[in-house]
C-alpha cells in the first residue's frame, strides 16, 4: 500500500532522510542481571518471575522459579533473603518483599498440585549421598537432565536440616513433605536408613554409578572447651531440635540458658519457650552483629526471650537449686571470613546467670574424618575445585560438607551447580564462559517516574499469646491482593516488560514493535537516547558505534 504524500513537504515523504547516519551510539535491547539475581543463592531470575506473577500468570512464575529452586514454598519461609538487601527499590523507599512473593507462588503450586514435566531418561546414573537441601536439589536437577538418580539417606526420612533442625512454627512439615514429594514423583530412587559408612562404601558407589555427589551436611555439634558435655544438665542443640520436631519430650527443668546467637540458637530458644520454659540467650556477638535474621530476633524478644549479648560463659557451678553460670562481657571483633572472630574479655564485667539446663548452639561441623582416606579436606570442610569436584575422580561434594555458608538456600544453589558440573563431566564438556556478560542494573538506569512510592506489603503474623500455645506457623504469608500489590512494586530491573515506552517516545519513529520485543530501524535512529531515558526497567542501553 502506497503512503500518501505529505501536503506540507514538497519533497514528499520523510523516509528519504536516513537520519541514522547522524548517530555515534546505538540503543541496544538486552536482558541484564538485576542486583537481586546477583545476590540470590540459587541464581533465581527474580525480576522475570515477579513480572509473570504481576501479570497473573502464576504457573509461568512458578516454572521460572523451579528452574533454579525446587523449594519455593520452603525458601519463601526460611531464606535469609540477601536479594532484598540488594534490591534497587531500597533507593526509592523499601525493598520488594521477594521472599513473601516466592512463598505465595510456592504455596499456590502446592495447593494446585502442579508438577514438573518429565525429561527423557538417559542410561547414565548418579548416586546422591544425603537427603538434605543440597542433595535433594542435586537429585532434582539431575532428573531434569534425564539421569537416573539413586538418593541415599542415613535417616528414615528425607529433608535433613529442613526436617530435623527447623521448627514447625517456621516451616510446617506438610509444606516440606509436599515439595519433597514432587521430587520423588520424578522417579528418584530413594534408599532410606542407608548410611554410607566409610570410604570403601563410597568407592563401591563410584564403581556402580557414573558420578557420586556427596551432601552429608554438618551434623557434629561444635563444643565449648570449658563445658563438660557428659553432665545431664547439658543438652546438644541438634539433638534437642530433632527430638522436639519429632514431638518427643526433653527433661530440662524450667530455666534454660541457650549459648549462641545464630538461627539454630534462636530456634532452640523459641522452641523451649513454647514448651513453657524461661529462656536466656548468651551470645558473644553484640546485638547488631547477631548472625540470626533480624525478624527472628524481633519475634524471639516478643516471645519473652532474654538476650544477653557481647558476653561469654566462664564456668558453670552446680549450686543448691540449679546451676550458676559465671559470665563475663567481651569485646567482639568479627574476622575476614564467616565463622572467624576474636573476643577480648572486659575486666570488671563479670556476672552470673541462673539455670537448670545449658543448651550450646554454636554451630556444627562436617564429619570429614570419615572420608579422609579418599577426600582431601581444607580446614573443617571437604576440598573441591570451582566445579565442586573433590580430590577423588567422579566424586563431587556440596552443601555444608564443602562450604561454610550455612544457609538452606545456599545449599540448594550448590546442589544445582553441582548437577550442572556433573552433567558436563559425564558428557566431557567444559564449563560455559559468557564473554558477553553485562553488569547488574543500577538504580541510575531505572526511570523511577513510573514507580510512585508504595508502602511495602506486610504479612500477617499470629499474636504472641496465641503462638506460644503451639507450634503453628507464626508468619502467615500474603493474600492475593497483597501479592499483586507487592509484585507491582518491582522495577523488573534489566528485564523488558513490553510496555511500549520506547516505541511511543522515539522522536524519529525508529522503533518497530515485534510480536515479543522491539527492533531499531538503523536507517533512522539518530542515537538520541530518549528510549534509554524513558525505559522503566533499564533494559535498554546505548552502545558506541564506530
Amino acid at each position: 500500500m502506497n503512503q500518501p504524500a505529505s501536503p506540507l513537504w514538497t519533497t514528499g515523504l520523510s523516509d528519504a532522510r536516513k537520519t541514522g547516519t547522524w548517530r555515534s551510539a546505538m540503543p541496544d535491547y538486552r536482558t541484564a542481571p538485576s542486583p537481586c539475581l546477583g545476590a540470590c543463592p540459587v541464581d533465581g531470575r527474580i525480576a522475570a518471575w515477579i513480572h509473570q506473577l504481576g501479570e497473573g500468570d502464576y504457573r509461568a512464575a512458578w516454572l521460572t522459579l523451579m528452574d533454579n529452586n525446587p523449594f519455593p514454598a520452603i525458601a519463601g519461609r526460611i531464606c535469609h533473603h540477601p536479594c532484598e538487601s540488594a534490591c534497587n527499590r531500597n533507593e526509592l523507599d523499601t525493598a520488594v518483599s521477594i521472599c513473601n512473593l516466592e512463598r505465595y507462588v510456592g504455596d499456590l503450586a502446592l495447593a494446585e498440585g502442579w508438577t514438573i514435566p518429565q525429561s527423557a531418561n538417559r542410561e547414565e546414573s548418579v548416586a546422591v549421598v544425603g537427603g538434605g537441601p543440597a542433595g535433594l536439589s542435586a537429585a532434582y536437577q539431575l532428573r531434569r537432565l534425564g539421569y537416573r538418580v539413586s538418593l541415599l539417606e542415613s535417616r528414615d526420612q528425607l529433608g535433613g536440616l529442613m526436617r530435623y533442625g527447623i521448627p514447625a512454627y517456621r516451616l510446617d512439615k506438610s509444606v516440606l513433605d509436599g515439595e519433597i514429594q514432587r521430587i520423588l514423583d520424578m522417579d528418584v530412587e530413594v534408599h532410606l536408613n542407608a548410611e554410607v559408612k566409610d570410604c570403601d562404601a563410597l568407592r563401591l558407589l563410584r564403581v556402580d554409578h557414573n558420578a557420586v555427589y556427596m551432601a552429608t551436611g554438618a551434623a557434629r555439634s561444635k563444643r565449648l572447651p570449658n563445658l563438660d558435655y557428659d553432665q545431664p544438665w547439658v543438652i546438644d542443640s541438634a539433638d534437642f531440635l530433632a527430638a522436639t520436631n519429632a514431638g518427643l519430650a526433653c527433661d530440662m527443668g524450667q530455666r534454660l540458658v541457650v549459648i549462641g546467637g545464630g538461627s539454630a540458637a534462636i530456634d532452640v530458644a523459641r522452641t523451649a519457650v513454647r514448651l513453657g520454659k524461661q529462656v536466656s540467650m548468651l551470645s558473644l556477638e553484640p546485638d547488631h552483629l547477631l548472625p540470626a535474621q533480624r525478624v527472628e530476633i524481633d519475634e524471639a524478644r516478643e516471645e519473652g526471650i532474654e538476650f544477653v549479648t557481647a558476653a561469654m560463659m566462664s564456668s558453670v557451678a552446680v549450686a543448691e537449686g540449679g546451676l550458676e553460670v559465671a559470665c563475663i562481657g567481651v569485646k567482639f571483633q568479627p574476622g575476614a571470613k564467616r565463622g572467624e572472630f576474636n573476643v577480648d574479655p572486659i575486666a570488671g564485667s563479670e556476672f552470673t546467670l541462673q539455670a537448670d539446663t545449658l543448651i550450646p548452639a554454636i554451630g556444627q561441623d562436617a564429619d570429614i574424618e570419615r572420608w579422609a582416606e579418599l577426600l582431601q579436606s581444607e580446614g573443617p570442610i571437604v576440598s573441591t575445585d570451582d566445579r565442586w569436584q573433590t580430590s577423588a575422580p567422579g566424586v563431587f561434594a556440596g552443601g555444608d560438607l564443602s562450604s561454610m555458608e550455612r544457609f538452606v538456600t545456599q545449599a540448594v544453589g550448590m546442589g544445582k551447580q553441582a548437577a550442572q558440573e556433573i552433567d558436563r563431566a559425564i558428557n566431557g564438556g567444559q564449563t560455559d564462559v559468557d564473554q558477553t556478560a553485562v553488569g547488574e542494573v543500577s538504580i541510575d538506569a531505572i526511570n523511577t517516574y513510573y514507580y510512585p512510592p508504595a508502602e511495602r506489603s506486610q504479612e500477617s503474623t499470629v499474636s504472641v499469646a496465641q503462638r506460644l500455645k503451639n507450634f503453628d506457623q507464626v508468619q502467615l504469608g500474603f493474600d492475593p491482593q497483597q501479592a499483586a500489590a507487592e509484585a507491582a512494586r518491582c522495577f523488573s530491573c534489566g528485564t523488558c516488560i513490553f510496555c511500549d515506552s520506547c516505541y511511543y517516545h522515539c522522536p524519529d519513529m525508529a522503533i518497530t514493535k515485534l510480536d515479543l520485543g522491539y527492533e531499531v530501524k538503523t536507517d533512522y535512529c539518530k542515537g538520541c537516547g530518549l528510549c534509554v531515558a524513558e525505559c522503566p526497567t533499564g533494559s535498554i542501553t546505548m552502545r558506541d558505534e564506530p
